[in-house]
């Protein structure tokens, strides 16, 4: 049983920062190829925030808004997935998750945030900016 936690979610007022932590089982990271965070809002399908290639480290973002505003990172010897995110906006606000895969890498960038190509996933963290 694989398990991701997240951690770091919480209430900010607009313009201010939040690191999301996501905490894999030991050795985890190692075997997932690809690492993402992903958000969803009530009523909406959840969609890909930023994702990273664990081999190599090379990142993707859902935008240029986001690219801006938000960095993923990975500590590979803790087994760790991070999400600093900056200048936070009311549309961020949001059910944060982490989410693994570890069936091969995907087959183009932008299936590193296709929410489908993930097996394992944590149980969120929420994140409300007003």
């Amino acid at each position: 049983h694989v398990q991701l936690v997240e951690s770091g979610g919480g209430s900010v007022q607009a313009g201010g920062s939040l690191r999301l932590s996501c905490a894999a089982a030991s050795g985890y990271t190692n075997s997932a190829y690809c690492m993402g965070w992903f958000r969803q809002v009530p009523g909406r399908e959840r969609e890909g925030v930023a994702a990273v290639y664990t081999s190599g480290g090379v990142a993707y973002y859902a935008d240029d808004s986001v690219q801006d505003r938000f960095r993923v990172s990975q500590d590979k010897a803790e087994n760790m997935l991070y999400l600093q995110m900056n200048r936070l906006a009311p549309e961020d606000t949001a059910i944060y998750y982490c989410a693994a895969r570890i069936r091969g890498p995907v087959s183009t960038l932008e299936a590193l945030l296709d929410v489908s190509q993930y097996q394992y996933w944590g149980q969120g963290t929420q994140v409300t900016v007003s």
